[in-house]
């Protein structure tokens, strides 16, 4: 299965959150169908079937990530020397920490 990229997924929760939180102050149509669709690409991206466990598969996807980004910054990553410089592919783990 493709995984998103985790700022992509952060993203989609942050915006799908909102928009529940939203809409339980008013009734907004746009805001309703906006969550819904937000809910199917949760859905997709998680290879879930139920938001609620789309938006838990995220949180574990996103957390990992977060992990790996950590240790890749600590020198504890792909790399054998504890030079960040030689974390992965285009350089530091710095960089992808902070693209997320």
């Amino acid at each position: 299965m493709l995984m998103p990229h985790p700022a992509t997924l952060r993203r989609l929760v942050e915006e799908y959150e909102s928009l529940k939180s939203y809409e339980g102050e008013r009734s907004d149509p746009q805001a309703t169908r906006r969550a819904q669709d937000l809910a199917y690409t949760l859905c997709v991206s998680t290879g879930t079937r139920d938001v609620r466990q789309a938006l838990e598969a995220a949180r574990r996807q996103l957390a990992a990530a977060q992990a790996t980004a950590t240790a890749e910054l600590c020198g504890h990553g792909m790399g054998t020397s504890g030079d960040l410089g030689s974390h992965g592919p285009g350089g530091s783990g710095y960089v992808a920490l902070h693209e997320q």
